[in-house]
């Protein structure tokens, strides 16, 4: 199963283009799960496991005070991991196939407001070129809504040289156009200004760069965004992903059709998109109660 495991996941990376953060949670799972198998004395015949075994992970996982979220995602790993050894032809049967996953909560995704959002972008000091460039991927996340991944991967070709618009290459390796106004344009442009004067052999065709010229990972963009979060000192941690949320929940806040956003958002489906409806509901009743409490204040002072 580890060599299988290995073409897997070579599987995913070359053909799925799926991101370096999923490929290390499909490693591990995967193999925290042959690890079990090979100590339940079955070996590591992939042809052995059966739904039991599974479900006897499954509850040591429990035991271990596993997350359902965390459970229900190993589940899903190892269904993919046997859909694919039986495409292959390595077994017959998918054993996974039919287990169910743990009921998940339902967690509302978490978003800055307006306010929260100029503050955090407007930290970075746009006047050196470190500072130009934080600012133009906070401006970007936000305004475009994109996953980490997309931004770390954009080169400069992807960038339309006039209009507000740029190629992302999504999920799936599925690509689309996103969109941005003015602000983000001129962030944009200052970065590309001051990028010009890198010495030529510390250039980079990735469109993001760091000190030594080197195309920026998922995690250095991570760690540029939480560094502003901290300076900004909002009330939330929030993550890239977060200015993500933002992007969405501020669109529908302001009338925009929800297929709109996905498409904007590459979701593959609209069920995904429509968990921020969630957000404005919360929203709206958040609303609602504050007026009732205000009406109620001012009829007991004007009673008295």
């Amino acid at each position: 199963m580890k060599e299988r495991l290995g073409a897997f996941l070579s599987h995913l990376r070359y053909v799925r283009n799926y991101s370096p953060e999923t490929l290390r949670a499909y490693e591990s799972d995967l193999g925290q799960f042959i690890s079990f198998v090979a100590g339940s004395r079955r070996g590591t015949d992939p042809r052995k496991v059966d739904p039991p075994l599974i479900r006897a992970f499954l509850a040591s996982q429990h035991e271990h005070d596993a997350k359902r979220s965390t459970m229900a995602r190993k589940l899903s790993s190892i269904r993919s991991f046997w859909s694919w050894m039986r495409r292959e032809g390595h077994v017959e049967d998918n054993p996974a196939r039919d287990l169910l996953s743990p009921r998940l909560e339902r967690k509302l995704p978490r978003f800055l407001d307006q306010d929260e959002v100029q503050r955090l972008i407007g930290s970075p000091d746009a006047a050196t070129l470190l500072g130009a460039r934080d600012r133009a991927i906070l401006e970007l996340l936000y305004a475009t809504g994109m996953r980490v991944s997309e931004l770390a991967s954009l080169g400069l070709s992807d960038l339309h040289p006039r209009d507000n618009e740029m190629r992302v290459m999504g999920k799936g390796s599925k690509e689309r156009w996103v969109y941005f106004g003015g602000k983000a344009r001129a962030a944009l442009d200052g970065y590309l200004a001051a990028r010009r004067h890198m010495p030529s052999g510390r250039r980079s065709d990735a469109l993001f760069v760091n000190a030594r010229g080197s195309a920026l990972t998922d995690r250095s963009v991570r760690r540029i965004v939480d560094r502003y979060v901290r300076q900004a000192a909002l009330r939330q941690k929030i993550s890239p992903h977060g200015l993500r949320h933002s992007f969405a929940t501020h669109l529908l806040d302001r009338g925009a059709d929800l297929r709109a956003i996905q498409e904007l958002l590459g979701h593959a489906s609209l069920k995904t998109t429509q968990r921020y409806t969630h957000v404005s509901t919360e929203q709206m009743i958040e609303v609602y109660t504050a007026a009732q409490q205000n009406m109620q204040r001012a009829r007991r002072r004007n009673g008295r």
